[in-house]
């Protein structure tokens, strides 16, 4: 069961399930709901405090007020970058990442699909070796290899077949002679 989603101005939505340990989904990321309120808190004390600190010292340095309130919110600014990366360092990701063996079938399955959505992948003798090698190191050169094999011996098969064609074009079926009837 969801509670009640929420979206403000900026297309921010979240939503909490039920039994999730506090958790909540904002932006599509999951994040727990006390974390999320400590790092608002932090977030706004750093940044006001830098707003309000930059806006009293620059009133008296710089000749324009406006001038002075526009730098004060340019550190402010500074103060979110700054909350940012101490919240990041505070409450640190929950999540677990768990690699699994992938499915050669499924890989090929996707594979598949991609040309039938897009046509010919092409060959990999075409890519730069950059790209080759990083294939290689995501454990996807043999696929696509194979599929370059198969995609190579389909097209050798299809060329062997029309000219085949054309032989038989070529070369007209032997007819029977007419042979003048014998008197």
């Amino acid at each position: 069961m969801h509670a009640p989603s929420s979206s403000g101005a900026t297309g921010a939505s979240a939503s909490m399930t039920a039994g999730s340990g506090g958790l909540v989904e904002v932006w599509g990321d999951t994040v727990n709901v006390a974390h999320l309120g400590w790092s608002i808190i932090v977030g706004s004390v750093i940044s006001l405090s830098g707003y309000f600190i930059a806006s009293r010292l620059l009133t008296a340095i710089v000749a324009s007020p406006d001038m002075a309130r526009a730098y004060a919110m340019l550190v402010g600014l500074a103060g979110c970058l700054i909350s940012g990366v101490v919240c990041a360092r505070l409450f640190a990701p929950k999540r677990e990442v768990v690699e699994e063996g992938a499915d050669p079938f499924w890989r090929e399955e996707a594979l598949e699909q991609l040309v039938a959505e897009t046509g010919a992948l092409g060959s990999i003798a075409d890519l730069p070796p950059a790209a080759v090698q990083e294939l290689k190191e995501l454990g996807l050169y043999e696929l696509f290899a194979s599929h370059d094999n198969m995609n190579a011996e389909q097209v050798a098969a299809e060329e062997q077949a029309l000219h085949e064609q054309a032989l038989r074009r070529e070369v007209p079926p032997s007819q029977p002679s007419e042979i003048p009837p014998s008197r």
